[in-house]
């Protein structure tokens, strides 16, 4: 089974192209990226994938930042197999990054698209994933698995009064393990590879070493940056603006069309070197939690987003943020309110106009209005979006995981009929 790794392809688009690519863009959106006009289906292992045009602005000190396109995917590992069968639908990928400098629209070998699709690759310096080693083949085995056991269970003929939550999964097992199209959900689904296992088990000790080791600077430091910090805070200018009407419009008109939605947001991180320094602490902190402790369906508390991720662009003066959610998004910024209010100030803090905080994590997303009009005004609209289960929330992934197990695990009868609950 692979983990998952988050795609971000960044690219400067062709001076004076960045309205047509807008234009094709939208025509693609109207399309529907799940109609086939971009074949994100055709490609093994996509859950989530997207395109935005970042328009030309200038940076905090007027100097210019050309417009950009950014294309986005989270996909089970390797990255490099991702490349190749993207840069294989040469018709989409040559009309759509076609309108970028350099692209090799005239060499037709897969190796010139493959080569340049990886120089323009982004790191992030957090990537959040639900469950990680969840793969796609995974969630959709499983999404089938709970619709036929309910098919069985609804079967016309079938009574299942009286008979005990253990007998009746005695009878779905057996049911399960006579169809080769369900058999394997028997066993456990299988683990990310030794390599992967490693090199996380080798981060997680590793990065508290370090930080043990530099110890006593830190703490000689941790003043210093204390008075820096409120010091700035008390200079920090807020964005007072409310959202554009035309833009909540354009957003929300790419909204609520199926069980889940995506967010899209990019800011420029305030001047000078201690809130860019700031930045990258607070992302490398965020970076080590969710990789190794918020991993298994949970971000401290919040069940529904599926993958996200922050970007830094423009050598840092930047960033960005990617998430494919469940429910609205009204629902979605009081969920992170109501319990990660102090996270988000943490790293948002250090993005220009956001609402004023006081020691990093109070304040800010505190004052719930000023934080939800910062975040719109600051969202960008993605006219090609595609899931490949948008029907399902996290809690149905997780729900049909759970189906899952509960066919080979060892349960009491008070475990067993929580388990039939799930159907």
């Amino acid at each position: 089974m692979p983990h998952q790794v988050a795609i971000t392809i960044h690219a400067p688009i062709r001076a004076g192209s960045a309205a047509d690519l807008r234009e094709l863009l939208a025509e693609l959106g109207r399309k529907g990226a799940h109609d086939g006009a971009i074949p994100f289906g055709e490609l093994p292992g996509v859950h989530f994938a997207r395109f935005f045009v970042l328009d030309q602005v200038g940076d905090l000190d007027g100097r210019p930042i050309p417009a950009s396109l950014v294309y986005l995917s989270d996909v089970d590992a390797p990255l490099d197999r991702h490349l190749r069968q993207l840069a294989g639908k040469a018709d989409v990928l040559d009309q759509v990054f076609g309108y970028c400098e350099d692209y090799p629209v005239a060499v037709p070998a897969l190796g010139a698209r493959v080569a340049w699709l990886r120089r323009h690759v982004v790191s992030s310096a957090v990537t959040y994933v639900n469950t990680v080693g969840r793969g796609l083949d995974q969630i959709r085995q499983e999404a089938r698995l709970r619709e036929a056991i309910q098919d069985f269970l609804d079967e016309p003929g079938r009574d299942w009064a009286g008979r005990s939550p253990t007998e009746v999964r005695r009878e779905v097992r057996r049911f399960v393990a006579s169809r080769p199209d369900l058999a394997r959900a028997m066993s456990p689904p299988r683990r990310p590879g030794i390599v992967f296992r490693v090199r996380e088990t080798a981060h997680k000790i590793a990065l508290p070493l370090v930080v043990l080791v530099l110890s006593p600077a830190l703490l000689v430091a941790l003043p210093a940056w204390a008075v820096l910090l409120r010091w700035h805070e008390r200079r920090d200018e807020e964005e007072t603006k409310r959202p554009d009407p035309m833009l909540v419009a354009e957003l929300t008109s790419y909204e609520d069309h199926v069980v889940q939605n995506a967010f899209t947001a990019v800011g420029f991180v305030k001047a000078g070197l201690f809130r860019r320094l700031t930045m990258r602490i607070v992302l490398a902190g965020v970076s080590y939690a969710v990789r190794h402790f918020y991993n298994a369906g949970s971000l401290a508390g919040v069940r529904t987003i599926h993958f996200a991720r922050w970007v830094p662009i423009d050598d840092g003066r930047r960033l960005f943020f990617a998430s494919n959610y469940d429910g609205s998004q009204e629902s979605y910024m009081s969920d992170f309110i109501d319990r990660l209010a102090w996270g988000l100030n943490a790293v948002f803090s250090n993005g220009h106009g956001y609402p004023r905080t006081r020691w990093l994590v109070k304040g800010g997303a505190e004052n719930e209005q000023a934080f939800k009009n910062y975040l719109r005004n600051h969202q960008l609209p993605a006219p090609v979006w595609y899931s490949a289960y948008d029907n399902l929330t996290a809690d149905n992934v997780a729900a049909n995981a759970r189906i899952r197990a509960g066919l080979h695990a060892d349960l009491t009868p008070a475990q067993t009929a929580d388990w039939l609950a799930l159907l």
